[in-house]
């Protein structure tokens, strides 16, 4: 308890360093996740992709990223086994984020993309299993979170292939894409403007504290089924103005089919940006606590002199903080893992990669319902693979797959390990 009181603007000074390297390492490997496939499908070019996520994402964890946040990430770990010993805690959670930053920032330089959530999972859960007691780690939740490395990717995957078949049929394969397309687009626009601005309203929205809605007519709770009530009204509006410009293309419809292809690819590039958007403010408003969470913990426990609350009110430098780190990541080191996700699984058209993103989000919605521990990137990864798998085995790069699949499982025990042996020194440097 001393120490706390004695080292405490040391702890915070260190945790501030090492949040930004995490949030550095999440702009670099998971939100390259989010802009992949735009990238890969050409909807964007990389500095358009930069710029868009830069904005998006620095706004969703600014503006949505929490006031308050939970103390310990996902409760994973038991808070009554460091009452006596809070200093074990501070050096757990700045070990952790160091951990996991430092495994992010491997894996980014290698083009893997791994899940920066189970990157801090797995440096919580090796720190407080080895240098406090197996029994702090809530085991049961750990386990929960291995299977959704089997359970998301094959949810997003079956998704995806379902999504690209249905254009597929109702489109392309048709005698007049173009004309299909002026026809089925819009459907496809009211399930994204859907899927997306319920993403945005659950994962988003629920942090700045907006509780209701009052358009007029009625007042729509955010948290029960006001907030579905709002996602429809939003689908339905995109949907509206998304018939109006689909009907002013003036496109040549006597033009041979692979000339049309590339009109309708055209219409679904358009697609790609709105959800490229709608994710990465997403992304930046969820994520940004695997940075901010850890950090927010130390700074709390320094302010109230060792005492350790659920829940601690986010200081506020602490949110710009993250959202610099975000996009310090992104902007310098994201190119990697975005040529993977973009091009090294399989190719991607501005038609795929749009059912590939529709698919991810419609998976973060399923599992947040359903509160399953949910990874992006693994989603994401599954619903390419699942586009993928729709054009045939052949379609994909089943080395990168290994590889990604390797990272996603080595992610947990190196994240674990590393915490560990930071944990170690922490304490011999201040104990």
């Amino acid at each position: 308890m001393d120490i706390i009181l004695n080292s405490g603007g040391t702890f915070v000074i260190i945790a501030a360093v090492v949040g930004f390297f995490m949030a550095w390492g999440i702009g670099a490997n998971d939100v390259a996740n989010a802009m992949g496939t735009s990238v890969g499908s050409k909807a964007l070019t990389i500095k358009q992709a930069i710029i868009i996520a830069m904005v998006f994402e620095f706004a969703g964890a600014y503006l949505a990223g929490g006031e308050v946040t939970s103390t310990i990430r996902k409760g994973i770990i038991d808070a009554s086994y460091f009452i006596e010993t809070p200093e074990l805690l501070v050096y757990g959670m700045i070990s952790a984020l160091f951990a996991a930053a430092t495994w992010l920032l491997i894996a980014s330089a290698l083009g893997w993309p791994v899940s920066t959530t189970h990157s801090i999972i797995g440096a919580i859960v090796g720190f407080a299993a080895v240098g406090v007691s197996p029994d702090a780690v809530e085991w049961g939740k750990v386990l929960g979170i291995v299977g959704s490395w089997v359970v998301t990717p094959l949810i997003s995957g079956v998704i995806a292939f379902v999504i690209f078949n249905s254009a597929q049929k109702l489109i392309f394969d048709t005698d007049k894409p173009l004309q299909q397309a002026k026809r089925w687009v819009p459907v496809y626009m009211f399930l994204a403007g859907f899927v997306l601005s319920l993403v945005t309203i659950k994962k988003g929205l629920k942090h700045i504290g907006l509780e209701t809605v009052d358009l007029g007519i009625v007042t729509l709770e955010i948290k029960g089924a006001g907030g579905y009530y709002l996602a429809i009204i939003v689908a339905v509006i995109v949907a509206i103005i998304g018939k109006i410009l689909i009907s002013r293309l003036k496109f040549d419809e006597t033009l041979a089919k692979k000339a049309q292809y590339v009109n309708v690819e055209k219409v679904f590039a358009v697609l790609m940006v709105i959800t490229a958007c709608a994710m990465a403010f997403a992304h930046g408003s969820n994520d940004v606590a695997n940075a901010i969470g850890p950090l927010a913990a130390v700074v709390s426990i320094v302010e109230n002199d060792g005492q350790i609350s659920a829940t601690s009110a986010i200081a506020w430098w602490i949110l710009p903080l993250g959202g610099f780190g975000i996009v310090a990541g992104l902007a310098l080191f994201g190119h990697k893992v975005m040529a993977t996700i973009g091009q090294g699984i399989t190719h991607l058209t501005p038609s795929r990669g749009f059912a590939a993103e529709l698919a991810a989000a419609s998976t973060v919605v399923i599992a947040s319902g359903a509160g399953l521990p949910i990874s992006t990137t693994q989603t994401l990864v599954g619903a390419v693979l699942g586009v993928g798998m729709a054009r045939g085995i052949a379609a994909i790069n089943l080395g990168v797959v290994r590889n990604i699949v390797i990272s996603w499982v080595v992610t947990l025990p190196i994240g674990a390990g590393l915490s560990i042996l930071f944990f170690w020194m922490m304490q011999a440097t201040f104990s």
